[in-house]
């Protein structure tokens, strides 16, 4: 159902399996299964994933994943209940995404134009140079998700191209401008591509792998050499961290909520919302820097009106 009818990843799938396997598990050593679990024992598994060690975030998931199972059983008429109807999910702490200061992006990406221009590389790791730096410029430009970027068609990359097609989470489609950066960075790429012996893959960024093309632990390996090439702790930086930088900094610079939500391919405004934080900062910067009670001539900040007379 997940696959066909929802049209989900691969590796939510994935995801999905290991979930339910290890909850499945779970029941079994209690006699249970699928069809008699109730409350009590969903409460049961929530609890050894805490003694377990697991994350708030992990456990929701888990939790996610059981309801789905049940809601299925019972709309496939296998069960007449669903147990997780009356369960509360673990709380989630708030927290803001990791983000990179622009001038960090900045330098990732001039890091990797610079290697991509050295001349002094070999073909093979000036090839996989000129790919790092195409990746990046895309990546910064579009936001996308890693697994979309990574398995990008080649046709993507035709000269005239000035937006891609992204088949996204569910099988939903969105366009995303690209830059003229990006389409140079990959044109130089492609040109170095033509000389290798994967130069007709049907992916823009191929391997020699079983997916065919590049995959999302290579490029994050890629990145990590990339941030010590250009002076920044390699912890701070991920592909997931650089689709929160372009968000956040389109949100710096007056982007709507709205067309952030659509960029990301987020199904819901609420998903987009982490990023108010960005919004709440912009919006108490332009109220102290315009607006005419904010500060005084002098360029200090002004008091509160009726607080004048009584301070004199």
């Amino acid at each position: 159902m997940m696959s066909a009818e929802r049209g989900a990843a691969a590796n939510t799938l994935s995801s999905y399996r290991r979930d339910l396997d290890d909850y499945r598990g779970f029941l079994a050593r209690r006699g249970l299964g699928l069809e008699r679990a109730g409350a009590e024992a969903i409460r049961a598994y929530l609890g050894d994933l805490d003694h377990r060690g697991f994350a708030a975030a992990s456990a929701a998931r888990r939790l996610s994943a059981i309801r789905q199972i049940h809601r299925f059983l019972v709309s496939e008429g296998v069960r007449s209940d669903d147990p997780t109807g009356i369960i509360d999910g673990p709380r989630r702490p708030l927290r803001l995404p990791a983000v990179l200061a622009e001038a960090e992006v900045e330098r990732l990406i001039d890091a990797a134009q610079e290697e991509a221009n050295r001349e002094d590389l070999p073909a093979a790791a000036r090839l996989r140079a000129l790919r790092t730096h195409a990746l990046m410029e895309i990546l910064y430009a579009t936001g996308l998700r890693v697994s979309e970027l990574v398995a990008l068609p080649a046709a993507a990359a035709r000269r005239e191209v000035r937006f891609l097609t992204v088949r996204g989470k569910g099988g939903h489609e969105r366009i995303v401008p690209l830059t003229d950066k990006a389409r140079e960075a990959t044109a130089a790429y492609l040109a170095a591509r033509t000389r290798a012996a994967f130069a007709d893959s049907p992916w823009l960024f191929p391997s020699t792998g079983k997916t065919g093309h590049l995959t999302r632990q290579a490029f994050a390996r890629d990145l990590k050499g990339l941030a010590g090439l250009a002076g920044i702790a390699a912890a701070k930086v991920s592909p997931h961290v650089l689709r929160h930088a372009f968000a956040s900094h389109l949100l710096q610079h007056g982007a709507d909520l709205r067309v952030v939500q659509q960029l990301l391919g987020h199904a819901d405004i609420s998903t987009t919302q982490i990023y108010t934080h960005v919004l709440q900062e912009r919006l108490r910067t332009l109220v102290a820097e315009h607006h005419p009670l904010a500060r005084d001539g002098a360029g200090e900040a002004s008091p509160p009106p009726g607080r004048a007379g009584r301070d004199r």
